[in-house]
This record gives C-alpha cells, sequence and structure tokens, in this order.
C-alpha cells in the first residue's frame, strides 16, 4: 500500500509541475494513437464519393452541391430542370441505363396510311402511254382499243365486196382503182410526195356513190398481204361508213381535233377483218371548218400518215359543193379520189368542184353507175365465175 501511494503522489505532483501547453499536447497525442488503434479487420472506412468514370473506385472527398470550382458536375434533385444538350456518358452499372434516357418518352408512332391496291385491268389492247415510260410528273394513260364485228352478210346483200366472196366484176375493177393509188402511195425515191399513202374520197353533190366506192376500196385494200388500211369517216354532217358497217360509232376525229387532252389511238376501232381499222367522225361542232383548218389538225394528219410505213388512210369527205370541208381537208392530202356519178354530174359542177380541191397535185378521178362497156369482155369472165 505504501508503493502504491507513493506512487499516486508523485504523479500528482507531477500533473501540478506541468504547464497548460504540455497538457495540450499530450491529449492531442493520445486522441491519434486511439484514432490509430481503431482501424482494423470489419471497421468501415468513411464512406467517399465514387469515381463515375470506373466500376467502384473511391476518390477523394465529393463535390459540393453548388460549388463553381468543380466543372462538368451536376446533382440532379427533385425539382431540377433538365438540360436540353446530351449528357456526357456515364457508366452505371451493367443494365442500367442512363438517366436522360430514361427521363424522356418516345412520341407515339402515326398510324401507317392504308394504300388502296387499285386493280389492274387485264383487257386486250391495252398500252400504257408515257410518252415517258416510267417517268415522272404524268400519270400513265391507258388506252383501249374496241373490237368490233363487221357485218359482212349484210354488205354482200347490199352489193358490197366482202373478202370471202368470189372474184367478180366489181371486185375486179376495184383491185385496178387500187392498185394505181397503193402504187403512188408507196413509190420511192423522188416521185413520193408527202403524206402520198393518205388518200380523201370525195364528190360535187349528195348521192354519187363515194361513200359506197371508199367502203370498197378500204374492204379490197384489207385483203394486201403487206399493207394495211385505216378508214376515217369524215363526213362530220352525215356521217354514214360505220352504220354501213355495222359497227357503233363513239368518240372520233372531230373529238381528238377539238380536245388536245385526246389522242388518235384512243378512238380508234379494230374489226374483225384483218388490216382494216375504223376512226368514227365524232361529234357534230358547230366549228368543224375552223378545227379542221387548225395546225392541230395538220399535227394529226401527219402522225396518222407517218406512224405505220405500210398504212394507207382512206378519208371519206363530205361533198366538195355541200360543204367547206373537203376544200380544207385537201390541203393535207396525198392523193384524191373523186367520184363523179355517170350521166347526173354536170361538166361545170366537176370543173368547180376540182377548182376548190387543187391544193391536192394527184387527183383521181373515178366514174360510178355507168351503163356504157367499150367491149363483150367483162372482168371474172375468164375465171369462170361470171360477170355482175
Amino acid at each position: 500500500m505504501d508503493l502504491i501511494e507513493r506512487a499516486a503522489k508523485k504523479q500528482e505532483k507531477k500533473k501540478k509541475g506541468i504547464s497548460l501547453v504540455e497538457r495540450a499536447a499530450e491529449t492531442a497525442q493520445s486522441k491519434s494513437s486511439e484514432e490509430a488503434k481503431a482501424v482494423g479487420i470489419g471497421v468501415p472506412r468513411a464512406k467517399k464519393a465514387r469515381d463515375p468514370s470506373s466500376m467502384n473506385p473511391v476518390i477523394g472527398d465529393p463535390p459540393v452541391i453548388g460549388d463553381p470550382k468543380e466543372e462538368g458536375t451536376e446533382v440532379e434533385g427533385i425539382g431540377s430542370a433538365e438540360k436540353e444538350e446530351a449528357p456526357k456518358s456515364e457508366f452505371r452499372g451493367i443494365g442500367v441505363g442512363s438517366p436522360t434516357s430514361a427521363k424522356k418518352k418516345r412520341a407515339p408512332e402515326a398510324p401507317a396510311e392504308k394504300v388502296e391496291a387499285k386493280p389492274k385491268s387485264l383487257a386486250i389492247g391495252l398500252t400504257d402511254e408515257v410518252g415517258k415510260p416510267g417517268g415522272a410528273g404524268k400519270p400513265v394513260r391507258r388506252r383501249e382499243n374496241k373490237l368490233e364485228e363487221v357485218d359482212l352478210t349484210g354488205l354482200r346483200d347490199a352489193g358490197y365486196i366482202t373478202p370471202d366472196m368470189p372474184p367478180n366484176l366489181m371486185a375486179e375493177e376495184f383491185r385496178i382503182i387500187k392498185r394505181s393509188i397503193l402504187l403512188n402511195a408507196f413509190s420511192k425515191g423522188t416521185q413520193k410526195s408527202k403524206n402520198s399513202n393518205v388518200v380523201l374520197v370525195t364528190s360535187s353533190n349528195p348521192g354519187e356513190g363515194k361513200s359506197f366506192c371508199t367502203i370498197n376500196l378500204a374492204l379490197s385494200i384489207a385483203t394486201e398481204q403487206d399493207t394495211t388500211v385505216l378508214l376515217i369517216d369524215a363526213d362530220f354532217s352525215k356521217p354514214e361508213v360505220l352504220n354501213r358497217l355495222g359497227v357503233a360509232g363513239g368518240r372520233g376525229l372531230m373529238d381528238v381535233v377539238a380536245d388536245s387532252e385526246l389522242e388518235v389511238g384512243d378512238c380508234l376501232i379494230r374489226t374483225n377483218v384483218p388490216n382494216l381499222v375504223l376512226l368514227p367522225a365524232g361529234r357534230q361542232h358547230n366549228l368543224t371548218t375552223e378545227l379542221l383548218a387548225s395546225e392541230r389538225m395538220e399535227h394529226i394528219v401527219d402522225e396518222i400518215a407517218n406512224r405505220y410505213p405500210d398504212r394507207l388512210v382512206l378519208f371519206d369527205s363530205p361533198p366538195v359543193l355541200a360543204s367547206s370541208a373537203a376544200s380544207v381537208m385537201a390541203l393535207y392530202m396525198g392523193q384524191i379520189v373523186f367520184v363523179i356519178k355517170a350521166e347526173d354530174t354536170t361538166e361545170p359542177q366537176i370543173k368547180e368542184s376540182l377548182n376548190m380541191i387543187s391544193a391536192c397535185d394527184n387527183i383521181n378521178l373515178l366514174l360510178n353507175q355507168t351503163r356504157f362497156s367499150g367491149s363483150n369482155k367483162k372482168f371474172a369472165t375468164y375465171y369462170g365465175y361470171g360477170g355482175r
């Protein structure tokens, strides 16, 4: 006991002799030694901010909110506004998306418009018109040529020639007439004139048989092996060609001339007679002569004449003395067949008519309904069929 009491008294005396500065130094030293002893296995260290550029590294003290010295640091809290600029890429952990992508909502996609598929026509004779095939800016035009049956039986009963009838006097006479026309139409070299394959058939007065001769001439030319014929009803006041053939009419030449959007090919009529195509007269118009004298009419005739090199075009026009249309159409013709009714048409009428159609240099005269025969021989009697 004496030893312990003596040591305690010495310690108290020593403390009383130490200055305040020395006491403070001893206190600080004791605290640091206690902290060093506190760090050990299983003892957590102070939490520090994570480095966003790596998985789990620890960096220095976390940045202070609102500290202007820390550039590029942002703390998003409740009510904080989101910047429009794309944030810097951060690795937030496997499977964790960026905060910006989590906050932005995708706009709902507009429903796709339904496109109705238009049915494609499978009709025979349809062709695409692009003037510009596959070209942009213009819609595709569809062309459908009608197919009509020519009443061959009715024509034969009415006295017309048909392709299936045996040789006879009238058929042989039209063979002679067509041969000279074909030679002029398809001649080569310097002898060929402009639109030589375009032929106008007309007369001085009505009732002289011009339409009868036009139809027979067309049916005879249609039997040629290397030639096709386009028969155009150009008697706009009294169209009769299609009625005699037993074919229904429709849009025709006058409609094409009056409407710049309409083409000749849209109005053509194919027939059951090989090599024979028809073009109706079309609607009646109060400005028929003026339209025929237009520049568009000239372009139409040129197109018809030059589109097919093996085609002969026949115009059945009104009588010269009954309508001014014939004299205007003569401006575009390469040949004219002028029908004269025997023992009926007077010489002054013939001269006046020829003067009105003198714009065409090649005019052929056809004497119709004649009773005179220069000899007892007739065509077709040689073949044993007899003549009519």
